[in-house]
């Protein structure tokens, strides 16, 4: 595209001087009609051969309509019109013409090429060797080569090339291109990492879980370079604008060109004038603006949001984005940070270490969330492996029971404390509450809950700014706890205790009570696919790069950060409005200049103006997109 770009630029300079010196030349020169037109004729097809040749083409192929054979027979009948009796040459005019209309489609490769860099920068994702260990020894190959399940390495300052899990090794990794974010993320062994994140400190081994085709940086690569394919209603206008325009213009041109001077009767006098007022009108007509700012202006947008980790799956989405009035939230995940932590620790002695320490290590070998929310959260202060841990009972629905360093201690909820005769002071608050008591004496009790993200109110804050009128909270968890959450962070409406099936139905309704714009969900993208797929727009919200969310989502958000909705809203609504600009711009400046050199008004400058400059305004503005 590049070197093509050149090209176009060395030829359109080329014409330039070819087209001064065939000026000069035939001012100071007395030279027959055919003689200028052989002199115009070098800088002419050195601008225009490749529209002459494409305009060739498409008359074989029977596509007429289009912007090359309209330019081509406009310019053709501007260098033909000088051999009319009574008509003035139009040499010099047919070559400007030409000439500027290569300069807006240079200035077209240009915007489409800065556009289409800032989205296939991700095409870095993708390295295009592999150090793969094989038998102890290392050695270089495609990344399409490697199998799944072959243990590569990664050195500092390289690109992880697949999908997999580490084996050994520890490091950060930079996800900006994937998720935009700036900040490294610390990974260690046995934690899975995805392809495109740049390996920032340790040499890590990967055991590779994908194939290249399969991987992450390819998924993400496939749906932004498909994204086009899904027009958005402005560019599905234009679309059927031209296929009605294009036909019906080049119908009047026809109708000027031969009409007025059959009917006055002057049919050899009056010829010259109406067919170069044909060939201005055809000039203008050119719906080339249109054709081309729009989509491009679209393809700038998804661009912009790919730079800002949010991949959006086709410009229509856009329409909805920017008209969002209601989002639909699921809670674990999205809204929370889907992990148990311990929350609250009440100790009745005021030790609020030592309480910590006996829930810790009495949980020390239980597998379950809550046993490790307790070690990690007593890892702060050391760790617990080094109490003596003996007697070891886990007693299914109520707790454990254990010997910690020659103390009974009991670890449960109340009915363990009821059981065992512990008088006990009970939380009321939501979570999951450890009661401890060592030696039957109530010690206190650990509140562990999922809490929400970070700065989520400011997100929602944003969010509400950017014209979404309702928030609604969807959950399977507990009544109480929803309550809390959704009394917390601001949010309208919440449902509580719902199975996969009554989110869809609770989504129905929320759609069906949704008076106007669109409806946004916002899910994980692996439990939430029914209600993903039901909303106006799906969006996949702290995915990662999670195949199921790529799948099931319209759009994906690269990280857990809900202030991307906002990000997202804002610009589908800027792009939005810079496709509806160039629309309307585009159309008045033409059917006014239309009009103009239907009656003589317009000389081939004007119609220069209203084809290629008209362009050339409309491809800057759809740049804008990018900012």
């Amino acid at each position: 595209m590049e070197k093509e770009n050149k090209q176009r630029l060395i030829r359109i300079i080329v014409s330039a001087f070819l087209l001064a010196a065939a000026f000069v030349t035939d001012r100071f020169l007395t030279l027959p009609v055919w003689g200028s037109l052989l002199l115009y004729l070098v800088p002419y097809l050195v601008a225009g051969i490749d529209v002459l040749i494409e305009a060739g083409e498409n008359i074989i192929h029977l596509e007429l309509f289009d912007e090359d054979f309209l330019m081509a027979v406009a310019t053709a009948g501007a260098l033909a019109i000088g051999f009319i009796p009574g008509a003035k040459p139009q040499f010099a005019e047919a070559v400007f013409v030409m000439l500027f209309f290569q300069v807006g489609e240079f200035f077209e490769e240009l915007a489409e090429g800065r556009t289409r860099k800032s989205v296939t920068t991700l095409m870095d994702l993708q390295p295009t060797l592999t150090h793969i260990e094989n038998g102890g020894v290392i050695e270089d190959i495609n990344p399409e080569d490697v199998e799944t399940g072959s243990i590569i390495v990664v050195k500092p300052g390289e690109r992880i090339p697949l999908d997999g899990i580490i084996v050994e090794g520890k490091s950060s990794l930079d996800t900006r291109a994937l998720t935009g974010e700036s900040v490294p993320v610390d990974v260690a062994e046995n934690e899975k990492v995805i392809s495109g994140c740049v390996n920032l400190s340790g040499v890590l081994k990967i055991k590779t879980t994908s194939l290249l085709k399969d991987s992450t940086a390819a998924r993400i690569l496939d749906l932004v370079e498909n994204a086009a394919d899904n027009k958005s209603k402005s560019e599905s206008f234009i679309t059927k604008f031209a296929h009605y325009y294009t036909p019906i213009v080049v119908i009047s041109a026809l109708i000027i060109a031969f009409v007025p001077s059959i009917v006055s009767g002057a049919f050899s006098l009056n010829i010259a004038k109406w067919l170069y007022r044909a060939l201005t009108f055809l000039i203008v007509s050119c719906p080339c603006a249109l054709v081309v700012s729009v989509p491009l202006t679209f393809f700038g947008g998804i661009g912009k949001a790919s730079e800002n980790g949010i991949l959006i799956k086709g410009a229509n989405y856009m329409d909805s984005l920017a008209n969002a009035s209601t989002i639909v939230f699921d809670k674990t995940g999205t809204l929370t940070k889907g992990v148990f932590e311990v929350s609250e620790i009440h100790s009745v002695e005021k030790n609020e270490k030592e309480l910590l320490f006996l829930a810790a290590s009495a949980e020390r070998y239980s597998v379950h969330p809550i046993a490790q929310s307790l070690s990690e959260a007593y890892s702060k202060y050391g760790s617990v492996e080094s109490s003596d841990v003996s007697d070891v009972e886990e007693k299914a629905g109520f707790g454990i029971k254990a010997n910690v360093n020659g103390v009974t201690v009991l670890a449960g909820n109340m009915k363990l404390m009821e059981k065992e005769g512990v008088d006990y002071i009970a939380c009321d608050k939501s979570g999951t509450v450890v009661y401890v008591a060592a030696d039957g004496r109530f010690l206190g009790y650990i509140l562990i809950a999922d809490s929400v993200k970070d700065n989520i109110r400011k997100s929602l804050e944003s969010i509400k700014r950017e014209g979404v009128v309702k928030t609604v909270m969807l959950t399977g968890d507990k009544k109480q706890i929803s309550e809390e959450i959704a009394d917390q962070l601001g949010i309208d409406e919440n449902y509580a205790e719902l199975l996969p099936a009554d989110k869809v139905e609770k989504m129905e309704k929320v759609i069906e009570e949704n008076s106007f714009g669109s409806v946004l969900f916002v899910g994980d993208g692996i439990n939430d696919a029914p209600v993903l797929k039901r909303a106006d727009v799906g969006v996949a919200m702290g995915s990662f790069g999670s195949q199921a969310a790529v799948e099931a989502a319209d759009v994906v958000l690269m990280d857990d950060n809900i202030s991307k909705i906002a990000k997202v809203i804002s610009i589908s609504k800027r792009t939005i409005a810079i496709a509806k600009q160039n629309i309307v711009f585009a159309i008045a400046v033409k059917l006014l200049v239309l009009g103009f050199s239907a009656v003589g008004l317009a000389p081939l400058s004007l119609a220069v103006f209203a084809d290629v400059g008209v362009l050339v305004l409309a491809v800057i503005n759809a740049m804008r997109a990018l900012k």
